[in-house]
């Protein structure tokens, strides 16, 4: 019995003495460890999961929506699963989803007065899916406007040509029209302006002219611009052409002689005869003149003096009052002495072809030494008889 009750006194000792040991080794270097059930943790509140956010423009209910504004979804705090856009026709609109799914955007312009329909959906932070649903009405136009433009997709032309945009009707909002019409060049060419000759045309040019060798774009969204009085574009157009070889011709109606300079450097020389002095109607203009056309044969008519269907060879049209150079051999005798034509630079036939192999629209002629200028009674093109100051003051936008 005492072995039995001594063996315990002595197990319950070294049971004290071990937790004693314990509580030394323990809790004199660390803390105890604290732990909390799942419901104590604190949360950041970013590590908190969200709906998606959607943003669908134009949103539901819209009307009169232009046609020229964005059409997108955007999405916050998720991502896009898919987005169609159907109009009251049944044809979807095409579109692009970005490539962090946070957005899509309308490739291609919608109709006027048509009706659309979103739906599709996106996926939230919190894996949740949020619909996407509504509709629209884009605007019924009381009329739209037509444009031409007067250089034809990759051309080269000379280093005076403009950028003119001629519409089937009169522009009443010409300060939309402008901000609509956008030009870009490859050598960053700044300095140019629009510049209204009427209320259907509006010309671009630079304040000087064109470097040679530049390549020049013009886009013009006018579809869905607002023109005026109702009147909206009826269509988005652009071009791309390339300025040429730098070509000056300069004519001197007192020495009687027609000078062409390539690059800064005189190529040639030939004498010319140019309007008869004394006579206003018949006087060759001051001023530049720009190429616009050329014929290898061109038949003159001028009912007020007399002649009509006379044939020239090699003829270069510089306005739209009749002046050309071109060939005509009946007055060799006075070209290089003597002005005695209706208006016309008139060379020796030979001379005329050189000229006429050379030029490109938009090649500038200088004509000077006359008592009448270059104007808009001319028509046509007439740009760079007008200073730089009174071509700002014909834009909507800076006049």
């Amino acid at each position: 019995m005492r072995r039995t009750v001594g063996g315990t006194r002595w197990a319950l000792t070294l049971g004290v003495f071990a937790t004693v040991l314990g509580l030394t080794a323990c809790g004199s270097t660390t803390a105890p460890e604290t732990r909390t059930t799942p419901t104590e943790q604190k949360v950041s509140p970013a590590a908190v999961s969200k709906p998606a956010k959607v943003t669908q423009i134009p949103g539901d209910t819209a009307q009169n929506v232009s046609p020229a504004d964005p059409v997108q979804v955007v999405v916050a705090d998720g991502g896009i699963t898919e987005v169609h856009l159907v109009n009251d026709q049944g044809r979807e609109v095409n579109g692009l989803v970005s490539p962090d799914k946070h957005s899509w955007t309308a490739t291609e312009s919608l109709g006027y007065d048509r009706s659309y329909t979103w739906s599709g959906s996106a996926l939230g932070a919190d894996g949740k899916k949020v619909a996407l649903a509504g509709s629209f009405h884009t605007l019924r136009p009381g009329r739209t406007i037509s444009a031409s433009i007067n250089v034809a997709d990759g051309a080269t032309v000379g280093i005076g040509e403009p950028i003119v945009l001629n519409f089937s009707s009169p522009v009443q909002d010409k300060a939309a029209v402008e901000r609509a019409l956008t030009v870009q060049t490859s050598n960053q060419t700044t300095g140019g302006s629009w510049a209204w000759l009427d209320d259907e045309t509006v010309h671009y040019r630079p304040k000087d002219y064109w470097p040679a060798n530049t390549k020049v774009t013009l886009l013009a969204k006018l579809y869905g611009t607002p023109f005026g009085n109702g009147a909206y574009g009826a269509e988005d157009m652009s071009v791309s052409f390339t300025v040429g070889r730098s070509l000056i011709i300069r004519g001197n109606t007192q020495t009687h002689r027609l000078q062409v300079f390539q690059d800064g450097k005189q190529i040639a020389d030939y004498p010319a005869s140019y309007g008869l002095d004394s006579d206003p109607g018949r006087v060759t203009n001051s001023g530049t003149h720009l190429v616009m056309s050329k014929s290898a044969t061109f038949a003159m008519t001028n009912p007020k003096y007399h002649y009509e269907n006379v044939v020239v060879p090699w003829a270069v049209r510089i306005s739209n009052n009749g002046e050309f150079m071109h060939g005509y051999a009946p007055s060799i005798w006075a070209q290089g002495n003597t002005n005695v034509s209706h208006g016309c630079a008139n060379l020796a036939p030979d001379n005329a072809k050189a000229v006429y192999d050379e030029v490109l629209p938009g090649d500038p002629v200088e004509i000077t030494g006359s008592t009448q200028q270059l104007g808009p009674k001319d028509g046509d093109y007439y740009d760079w008889a007008v200073s730089w100051d009174q071509w700002l003051a014909k834009s909507a936008l800076h006049g």
